[in-house]
């Protein structure tokens, strides 16, 4: 038996949590869930939204799916997410984008993964306010954090099979940030020499992701623009509502949807829970359960094919409706 935290967010969270938790058991896989609440949901009584129970819980079982949790712009507490990451060092944020069927996009055959650095760059959040009208928020780049980020890419390009890692900055600007982040990329390639390598600025990588996907394998990024570009990827696919996630440390890993918790549809019953299945998915395939991992997306793959669709992908079904036809699939 597997021990898992479950952290089912706010929002959203809790029912597409309890979704994704009801297919993985009626798969036949037992796992013993920790659950674990976080979120704007806590604060109020542990004043915190992100409660030092929680980083036990995972310190403890290595292994977490998180549901989404708010947070607030422009104000208010950091992301719980940013705070996951650094407290747990998950320096990787894996991000694959994969066409699904019954699901209409522009393109098709789109099969890219984002690596994208997670704990520096601009979101590691030193800033300071100069005067009233200046602010300056400092952007942190190291070798060791670039090389590792780059080797995990290489490396999982060889597990999964894939024939190209491509690496993405503004160099061409940021010469020295973005500079450190290009030379230790060409370092880590150099142990490589079976992938095939390629450099491009993050705004032509733009143009190119929207021209045609299919040109690319494994993007490897620092962390601002992992995150901008893996929201363009999922747009390539149906939107967030089909995105999943994971972050990878060498200890802990903690698998998540890259959408929000959507609190103006929470208790609505419209939730779509993909993009948490599909990492949960991901999660299994991270423990070594690879045939629960394959049977659970079979199902979803068919529930999918034959129309069964939230409204977010352009369906009517609800989100215990989508449910119970997966699991109805399992079988």
């Amino acid at each position: 038996m597997h021990n898992i935290t479950l952290i089912n967010g706010d929002g959203i969270g809790p029912e597409i949590s309890e979704s994704v938790v009801k297919i993985i058991k009626e798969s036949g896989l037992d796992i013993n869930w920790d659950f674990q609440s976080a979120g704007a949901d806590v604060i109020e009584s542990e004043g915190t939204p992100l409660p030092q129970r929680v980083l036990d819980s995972i310190k403890t079982n290595k292994v977490a799916l998180k549901a989404p949790v708010t947070t607030p712009i422009g104000k208010g507490f950091r992301s719980v997410n940013v705070q996951l990451r650094k407290d747990l060092d998950l320096y990787a944020n894996l991000r694959p984008c994969k066409n699904l069927p019954g699901v209409k996009t522009k393109f098709e055959n789109v099969d890219l993964v984002v690596v994208r650095e997670n704990t520096q760059d601009l979101y590691a959040g030193v800033e300071e306010q100069i005067d009233e009208n200046t602010a300056h928020s400092i952007k942190i780049i190291t070798r060791e954090a670039s090389e590792r980020i780059c080797r995990f890419a290489f490396d999982y390009a060889i597990k999964n099979g894939r024939q190209e890692v491509c690496v993405v900055t503004k160099a061409n600007i940021m010469k020295l940030s973005d500079g450190l982040f290009l030379d230790s990329y060409r370092n880590v390639a150099k142990d490589y020499p079976d992938i095939k390598q390629r450099e491009i600025l993050v705004d032509n990588l733009c143009m190119q992701l929207v021209q045609d996907p299919t040109r690319f394998d494994v993007l490897v990024l620092p962390n601002l623009y992992g995150d901008i570009v893996s929201d363009l990827t999922a747009g390539l696919i149906g939107g967030l509502g089909v995105a999943q996630g994971a972050n990878i440390g060498f200890d802990c890993a903690v698998f998540e949807p890259v959408h929000g918790s959507a609190p103006d549809i929470k208790g609505q019953n419209k939730a779509n829970p993909t993009a948490l299945l599909l990492s949960a998915i991901e999660m299994l395939k991270y423990i070594n359960e690879y045939d629960y991992a394959k049977k659970i997306e079979n199902a979803l793959f068919k529930t999918l094919s034959e129309g069964f669709k939230t409204a977010d992908l352009g369906g009517n079904h609800s989100t215990s409706e989508f449910t119970d036809a997966i699991i109805k699939n399992l079988l």
